[in-house]
């Protein structure tokens, strides 16, 4: 369990110019996040928010590097992660799919790992993760050390969707787009919670079949509420007459398009409902001008999925994480060890409905 130490006794420490901020109260800081190249969804105040409600082994600190003025200048959020099964560990950000520090030259990077590290010794937390999609190159390797088994695809867009599809692998994209076109499927946006369960349960089965832990049902309903009401977030179900067997949870901010979630019933496999979905939000999102479209992060040993979101097309990039202390003799958390998770895929394969929700809600609590 951390201490419980004063904002003013934390903010003493942390550094000159490094201050502590309350995205929830400051309004400067949602203005900061969309005016950085690297700002996006899972820095803005309402992420904060949904980890707040859904996860009380946690607790933000967002650290901002002040300019003379006043303004934030540089900034990287970080979550205190408490839990007996998995470690205390300071992490930033929790659940975020893709994420980065908030900074612009090495210089300032430094002066914020600095704080972070005086954070922890004050926390009496002995490990630190920062995760990055377009900054590593700003962060000191020497101090850290790096693991990339993490990769991101992703599309660049175009104004003519037919460009984009052009790229896509003949037989195992712009095939099964054809023949999901001819199979009288229809796509609707999840208005109503009644909506967001249908996708949740089929997310909540493709979760089973992998053997994995699914995410529970408040905090996909919590990001749903919170972003869908900002228009940042979006549910789209794919619908063979009356039944929904596909969906996507995606989030839209600054350009992008990203996938968060998707599922399907593999029952409806050969009619490519997951494709069909993809392939009209990806004529849409360049329709409307967007300059990218996300498939978020797949590890690089998921072979298959590897191969799946290669066949759009997309580029891949390193989603490097800078864990601390360097030193790779670090016993890692529980449920990143073989054992635990040969043990954890057959709890999920076996569980009954019950008792994987409240498996997933379980893990979540020591996750981050």
């Amino acid at each position: 369990m951390a201490i419980d130490v004063s904002r003013e006794a934390l903010e003493a420490d942390l550094g000159s110019g490094v201050s502590l901020i309350d995205p929830l109260r400051n309004h400067r800081w949602d203005r900061f996040v969309n005016s950085h190249p690297y700002g996006w969804i899972t820095h803005l105040s309402g992420w904060k928010r949904v980890l707040d409600n859904n996860f009380p082994h946690m607790c933000g600190y967002y650290l901002a590097l002040t300019a003379p003025g006043g303004g934030i200048k540089a900034a990287l959020p970080i979550y205190a992660v408490r839990s007996w099964l998995t470690g205390r560990r300071l992490v930033s950000i929790p659940f975020a799919t893709l994420c980065d520090p908030l900074v612009s030259e090495p210089s300032e990077m430094e002066i914020l790992c600095d704080a972070v590290l005086r954070l922890a010794e004050h926390l009496e937390i002995p490990r630190i993760e920062i995760r990055t999609a377009q900054a590593p190159h700003l962060l000191d390797r020497e101090r850290f050390r790096t693991d990339c088994g993490l990769k991101h695809h992703f599309i660049r867009l175009s104004r003519d969707p037919e460009e984009v599809r052009m790229r896509f692998h003949r037989s195992c994209v712009r095939q099964r787009i054809l023949r999901a076109e001819r199979s009288g499927l229809n796509i609707i946006r999840g208005r109503r919670e009644r909506d967001l369960m249908d996708f949740y349960l089929l997310h909540r089965g493709m979760r089973r079949k992998k053997g994995l832990p699914p995410q529970p049902y408040a905090l996909v309903k919590s990001l749903w509420q919170t972003f869908s009401g900002q228009g940042l977030a979006e549910l789209l179900l794919c619908r063979k007459g009356a039944e929904t067997i596909a969906g996507v949870l995606l989030f839209n901010y600054k350009g992008r398009v990203s996938i968060e979630y998707s599922a399907m019933n593999t029952d409806h496999i050969s009619c490519s409902p997951l494709h069909f979905l993809l392939w009209n939000i990806i004529k849409d999102a360049c329709r409307a001008g967007y300059q990218r479209f996300d498939f978020g992060q797949t590890k690089e040993q998921n072979k298959s999925l590897m191969d799946f979101k290669s066949h759009w097309g997309t580029e891949i990039l390193d989603l490097p994480h800078f864990l601390y202390p360097s030193d790779s003799e670090l016993s890692p958390p529980i449920y990143d060890r073989s054992l635990a998770r040969k043990a954890l895929h057959y709890l999920c394969n076996k569980a009954p409905d019950t008792a994987l929700a409240y498996l997933g809600e379980f893990c979540y609590r020591h996750m981050g």
